[in-house]
């Protein structure tokens, strides 16, 4: 495998990559302490192996990513493409001796067009920088990542993030028509496009998108904006089992009803969330199912879904009466992985996306390896779009909890493929799912995919050992 073949530099040579770094960038872009050097190892992924940078380097313009990648080439050193290490399974980790080439200082937003409906941005934008930069205009940029206050845009194309809104709005993937890429050798390529259609060529820019930094380094992005929408508003559904809140989900959706947000946290959620913000959400309902409307009419919208909640069994059902109400709703399901995490100190999360038919499956059969393992598993689910977020919560200082905890996070990969669904829909591979992608894709799958990687990065120096 061509991941394999990257040795790390030896100790003598780390200080003549540090020399050639040196001769294109400014000694504030090249840090080379091993304390500071070690903090940019990891991203929030538990169980996924990291290695030590030999530097890191943190560039301010094209031109500088540019001699860092040619560099890289003359040296046959790995580079690391990182964002706000904010990501789930290990798609920024480290390896042993490689440039950590964190892209946050390119942070510019560089052009808002009301007319084109298009923000052009570095890869460094903070993905909520971007949406209050917008909505001055009176538009918006829909994809919000529950982490949407410290990912960035080039993080966000990286791994194809998605968010609360995906169900009406789509994912980055929708929102992402032209890319500027550095190359492994250091050339610049454009993709895409400015325009609202375009067809010329291969869709290279779909292609870098979730490719997390394994093809290239994303420098300047040109990003689809919407008209702003009116403020939505917000219901919240009790249901006395998650198998009533799934099936309300199918009526909805079903019904034609195209919600801005249909979300979904069950007991377990709902209880870590009260008891780290006091929220004062009903412990007693076994899943809150929450929908919020942006149309010109939305309470008339809420109105038609509690009606379809409680044919599916609700026991309450309770419309935000203003938009202050419906945020606090929100803030309860953003907060979701904070407060598992505290929990028991440490979280594995999961992210199966399963078709909406079978988001009760899903559900139910979460509930029995948790029961079987002897664990804490919570689950928040954008459900509109059948996002699960199954999330192991465990003691990583109990080698047996650690343990269980492993196995059943792949139990619950497993169970995703069996209802027809993926092993990610929104925080890729990284390390901690390479062997599942190969599962889901199979042999010839696997085979064409490395074809591609072999295609843009021949020597294998962009982030090695990520996805397969």
């Amino acid at each position: 495998m061509i991941m394999s073949r990257i040795e790390a530099p030896r100790d003598e040579h780390t200080g003549n990559l540090t020399d050639r770094l040196l001769a294109g960038l400014p000694p504030e872009a090249v840090l080379t302490d091993p304390d500071i050097t070690a903090s940019y190892a990891h991203d929030m992924a538990s169980f996924c192996p990291a290695g030590r940078p030999a530097v890191v380097v943190l560039p301010r313009t094209v031109e500088q990513v540019q001699h860092v990648m040619r560099t890289a080439t003359e040296l046959r050193v790995p580079v690391v493409p990182q964002g706000a290490r904010s990501g789930l399974s290990g798609g920024a980790n480290a390896v042993d001796g490689c440039i950590a080439l964190s892209l946050t200082k390119m942070d510019r937003i560089l052009e808002i067009s009301p007319v084109d409906r298009i923000a052009v941005v570095e890869p460094g934008v903070i993905n909520a920088t971007l949406s209050r930069a917008v909505e001055e205009h009176g538009l918006c940029y829909p994809p919000d990542p529950s982490s949407w206050e410290m990912c960035t845009i080039g993080g966000n194309i990286g791994t194809a993030s998605g968010g609360l809104c995906c169900v009406k709005y789509g994912v980055t993937a929708e929102y992402v028509l032209g890319l500027d890429v550095v190359l492994a050798d250091g050339r610049l390529m454009s993709t895409g496009r400015r325009t609202a259609k375009g067809v010329a060529g291969y869709d290279l820019t779909r292609l870098f998108v979730g490719s997390e930094g394994s093809l290239g380094v994303v420098v300047r992005a040109v990003l689809a904006l919407k008209p702003k929408p009116p403020r939505q508003l917000v219901l919240a559904a009790e249901f006395a089992s998650a198998t009533a809140a799934c099936d309300a989900v199918c009526r909805i959706m079903a019904g034609g009803h195209v919600p801005s947000l249909l979300e979904l946290m069950d007991r377990t959620t709902v209880k870590a969330v009260n008891d780290l913000a006091h929220m004062g959400l009903p412990e007693t309902t076994e899943a809150l199912l929450l929908a919020a409307f942006d149309t010109a009419d939305p309470a008339a919208d809420l109105a038609a879904v509690a009606a379809l909640c409680e044919a599916a069994g609700a026991t309450q059902v309770v419309p935000a009466d203003d938009e202050a109400e419906s945020e606090l709703l929100l803030q309860a399901r953003r907060l979701s992985l904070t407060a598992l995490e505290a929990v028991k100190g440490t979280t594995m999360i999961d992210d199966v996306c399963v078709p909406r038919s079978r988001l009760g499956e899903m559900l139910e059969g979460v509930e029995r390896i948790a029961a079987r393992y002897g664990l804490t598993i919570g689950v928040c689910a954008h459900a509109g779009d059948g996002n699960t977020h199954p999330t192991v919560c465990f003691d990583a200082r109990d080698p047996d909890e650690s343990r269980r905890a492993r196995e059943s996070f792949d139990e619950i990969m497993a169970l995703g493929l069996e209802l027809g669904g993926t092993i990610t829909g929104e925080h890729g591979v990284g390390v901690l799912k390479k062997e599942w992608l190969a599962r889901e894709l199979g042999p010839v799958g696997v085979e064409m995919q490395r074809a591609v990687k072999r295609a843009f990065d021949p020597l294998g120096l962009l982030n090695p050992g990520k996805l397969f």
